[in-house]
């Protein structure tokens, strides 16, 4: 029966999920596998991939073909390499204890690659969010402006209109004795006439 170490769909309509399987080439895509061997989650960066190496090593060994991507994931968690090494040993070429060396090498290897690549994403991040801040920063203060100008403006036109009020009521006062002098001049007339 020949064997294909593939991906399981799983997960919701635009966030794929997917199980790493040993599948019977028969089978469907999603359907019966032979033995779920690990985890794959490309949702997040970087993508998280639980495997486990020696369910895989184990299947490589017994002659399942890995597909492409399959192959990828799993030469990326070092699968792939311990295969290899097995082989070199099962040959003579190596000793267990000098493979499992350089493959515990490896590992500590990619780990901080990959711790890298997290610290940069976390940097870069961080770098976004400060200038973001400061771009809102510099927005409320131009809002803080503005609104202090227009306070000013209303502050100048309501003294403005006050200046306008007190000048009329003296024009007003100025003219209003003028007017009671001419009214009780003429009430007065009236009076001497009668």
């Amino acid at each position: 029966m020949p064997v294909k170490i593939r991906l399981q769909r799983h997960g919701k309509k635009g966030k794929p999920f997917y199980w790493i399987v040993a599948a019977d080439v028969r089978s469907k895509r999603d359907g019966k596998y032979l033995e779920k061997i690990g985890t794959y989650n490309p949702n997040v960066n970087p993508a998280a991939i639980d495997l486990d190496i020696d369910g895989a090593v184990k299947w490589l060994q017994n002659g399942a073909q890995p597909t492409d991507t399959a192959k990828a994931i799993l030469s990326y968690k070092g699968a792939m390499l311990k295969n290899h090494l097995v082989g070199g040993v099962r040959k003579g070429a190596l000793t267990e204890e000098q493979a499992e060396e350089k493959f515990q090498a490896w590992v500590a290897e990619k780990e901080n690659k990959i711790n890298a690549k997290k610290d940069g994403l976390a940097q870069a991040d961080a770098k976004t969010k400060a200038e973001i801040l400061k771009a809102e920063a510099k927005i409320n203060e131009e809002r803080l402006a503005a609104v202090k100008e227009v306070e000013e403006e209303a502050i100048k036109a309501e003294a403005d209109a006050k200046a306008a009020a007190k000048a009329a009521e003296e024009v007003v006062e100025e003219k209003a004795p003028e007017t009671i002098d001419d009214a009780q001049a003429a009430a007065s007339d009236e009076g001497k006439a009668e």
